[in-house]
């Protein structure tokens, strides 16, 4: 077992990566925690039930579009059946993206009542679409009020990005008791939505410039399948090298560089990687088997492909097999001993999962003494590696008190670094593609639906397209297209949320407008 021992006055380091992007690159965070600030706790009865264990990622038939209802992923991606979910509602979404693709301002006065008659019948989620209309003043006039009331009440109808929308409303107004409550939900629910046996790759939205300039450089790795990069990828692995193959089914699976996401492809290229004995490949086998994601559901395939990673010494498909036997998936039955035995040797050999599963157990009682303090270094030691869990249960118990000394800003913090990792991030990914595509009224569109949510990379993203394309952003204001002055305002309003969240750069754009007077009163508020 991995030695993580009490010391007279121990000093932990965590680093929290982007969690405030103080500059265009975002600087790392350090919160150093001493002994005092880890508490003594109640123990608790060593048989806990390992149904607790549901918080941690076990969304059974979960998916995404059951954890994000009203996510306009029906528009974007074509392997899911609006019909299905809501078709009225997406039709309207489709009307606005055409909208604002075309220019077409009757289009986009057609869509914006239709959504005002959905909301007004009580649909949450055409609450929510009008919500965002009021905030940024498009087809309607700018009203910050009726877009919180808007918010709220599709936020208790069941719409989650709303929720986004309240939770950092609160948090601009320092309200934290308030937004710690929804950033905690939100938090869980993307949780729910990371992978079992690792962490998932942190998919950090792409900064479309670099100060005043396009950034270039990141944009020519995001091209997807008309990349050079993809294209060499794509040329080895079609010649047999199972590494690219593996990189290409995770580039199809995450929907990364570019790529529409397309769980059938990623499937096919982890198989022919697998195949040739590509480790890696053989857990994300493990991974989709374990999740029913673009297959049935089947624990005992699941099993055997973690199974074969982990004999080749991947040591992350250790926290899968451990996972299984936890919840007595695809075994004979539970063992919590085996499990612990598996994390263990995750742990020992540096990966972040096993520690962050070691702390879950000590945490809850499964199968061990519950031991906080233990718990609460195995979370430090996980979280110092970026994972993602692991920064959620240091959330849980700074909101609690439970394990470290109640501090809700730090929660707050580290809850909303997770929430935002959940699946409405897939905004980012539709966004990039159709800047990339040419469609910066649709990217200027996406990336401000975004910026409401609390993303810092988005809201200058969006103020940015602004700027840099004036009367082609397709930027749609209260009655037609942006006036200069609405043009403007939103791009002043948009600067100002972001240097709010530390960027060095709209700080300084926002000076300089009060500096030469371009701006008389805090219109960002």
């Amino acid at each position: 077992m991995p030695e993580l021992t009490s010391t007279p006055k121990l000093i932990i380091c965590l680093l929290i990566l982007s969690l405030y992007p103080i500059s265009l690159k975002a600087r790392p965070f350090i919160l150093v925690l001493s002994q005092d600030d880890i508490k003594d706790s109640a123990a608790s009865t060593d048989d806990e039930s390992a149904a607790d264990w549901d918080d941690f990622g076990d969304s059974e038939s979960m998916t995404e579009e059951n954890l994000d209802p009203g996510s306009w992923s029906p528009v974007f991606e074509p392997s899911i059946d609006p019909g299905a979910i809501n078709g009225s509602y997406y039709i309207t979404i489709s009307k606005m993206m055409s909208a604002v693709t075309n220019g077409d301002v009757r289009v986009m006065e057609e869509a914006t009542s239709e959504v005002e008659s959905a909301a007004m019948e009580g649909d949450p989620h055409a609450r929510s679409v009008l919500g965002f209309l009021y905030g940024m003043g498009m087809m309607r006039e700018r009203n910050k009020g009726k877009a919180f009331l808007y918010h709220h009440f599709a936020a208790e109808g069941g719409n989650i990005q709303s929720k986004m929308a309240v939770a950092y409303t609160y948090l601009r107004q320092d309200m934290h008791d308030k937004a710690v409550k929804l950033y905690a939900e939100l938090a869980e629910i993307a949780v729910n939505s990371f992978l079992i046996s690792k962490d998932s790759p942190v998919i950090e939205p792409i900064r479309i410039h670099n100060g005043a300039e396009e950034n270039k450089g990141a944009l020519r790795k995001s091209r997807g399948e008309d990349d050079e990069a993809f294209q060499i990828l794509e040329y080895q692995a079609q010649k047999g090298n199972a590494g690219a193959m593996y990189k290409i089914g995770l580039f199809y699976y995450f929907g990364l560089r570019g790529l529409r996401r397309d769980r059938t492809k990623a499937l096919m290229w982890f198989s022919k990687a697998a195949d040739k004995g590509e480790p890696q490949s053989m857990e994300f086998l493990g991974e989709i088997y374990a999740r029913g994601a673009g297959v049935e559901r089947n624990y005992t395939k699941a099993l055997e492909w973690l199974t074969h990673a982990a004999r080749q010494q991947l040591y992350s498909a250790y926290n899968g097999i451990g996972y299984l036997y936890v919840k007595g998936y695809g075994v004979e039955k539970k063992n919590y001993t085996k499990a612990k035995e598996y994390f263990e040797k995750a742990a020992d050999n540096e990966e972040a999962g096993g520690h962050y599963n070691l702390g879950v157990m000590y945490y809850k009682g499964i199968g061990v003494k519950r031991d906080v303090k233990l718990a609460c270094k195995y979370f430090l030691v996980a979280a110092n590696a970026g994972h993602q869990k692991a920064f959620y249960q240091l959330a849980k118990m700074f909101h609690t008190g439970v394990g470290l000394k109640k501090n809700l800003h730090m929660a707050t913090a580290l809850y909303k670094l997770v929430a935002e990792r959940g699946p409405w991030s897939s905004l980012s990914r539709w966004a990039l593609e159709s800047y990339l595509k040419g469609d910066v009224g649709k990217a200027f569109l996406l990336y401000s639906r975004m910026a409401e949510l609390g993303y810092e990379v988005a809201q200058s993203n969006a103020a940015w397209i602004l700027d840099k394309y004036g009367e082609g952003s397709m930027c749609m204001g209260e009655s037609g297209f942006c006036t200069d002055a609405e043009r403007h305002q939103c791009a002043h309003s948009l600067w100002w949320q972001a240097s709010e969240q530390g960027n060095e750069h709209a700080a300084l754009l926002i000076g300089d407008a009060y500096y030469y007077g371009r701006v008389r009163h805090s219109e960002g508020l």
